[in-house]
């Protein structure tokens, strides 16, 4: 196994690593937080919108089954990526669209793919994603991880679109 890891946000986590754990090569997730100035943060301090942190999802994938780029053309098919700040009602900093990188390749890789979204025009806006250097990721409480799977009947705004990019 060729294991990567990689740091992605796109709104509310639960949905998000719900579709993204259905991926073919998707070895792991964890839910959690990226991106903002306080350590070791909790869900609650994030929902205030006040740490800088984003419910990010953290993912290990086999890249011998599945590319990075694959990954995150199929990221960009589960969440709307041209609405800052907001996905679906979830609306806050902390639900904004981002690519936390490990790699010098895979910001070269972030950069492509949005190229190839926005020249898709599947939206009618261009891609607000960040592309972020990952710095720490904090995960959330137990409560949160696979969240749709303890509770079938829980919230989420993401779903797969049928774009071809």
């Amino acid at each position: 196994m060729n294991l990567e890891t990689t740091y992605i946000a796109g709104g509310c986590y639960w949905g998000l690593e719900n579709l993204i754990g259905q991926i073919k090569g998707i070895q792991e997730t964890v839910v959690g937080f990226s991106g903002g100035h306080i350590d070791d943060v909790t869900y609650n301090e994030v929902s205030s919108g006040d740490t800088g942190h984003a419910e990010t999802i953290m993912i290990k994938f086999d890249q011998d089954q599945l590319s990075f780029e694959k990954l995150l053309l199929e990221f960009f098919k589960f969440h709307n990526p041209t609405t800052p700040n907001q996905q679906g009602n979830d609306i806050g900093t902390q639900y904004r669209s981002s690519i936390f990188y490990t790699s010098d390749n895979q910001k070269a890789s972030a950069e492509n793919v949005i190229k190839k979204v926005d020249a898709s025009k599947h939206w009618d806006q261009k891609v607000m994603t960040e592309i972020v250097a990952f710095d720490k990721f904090y995960p959330a409480e137990e409560s949160h991880q696979k969240y749709l799977t303890k509770n079938p009947n829980g919230y989420s705004c993401h779903f797969k679109r049928n774009f071809n990019y």
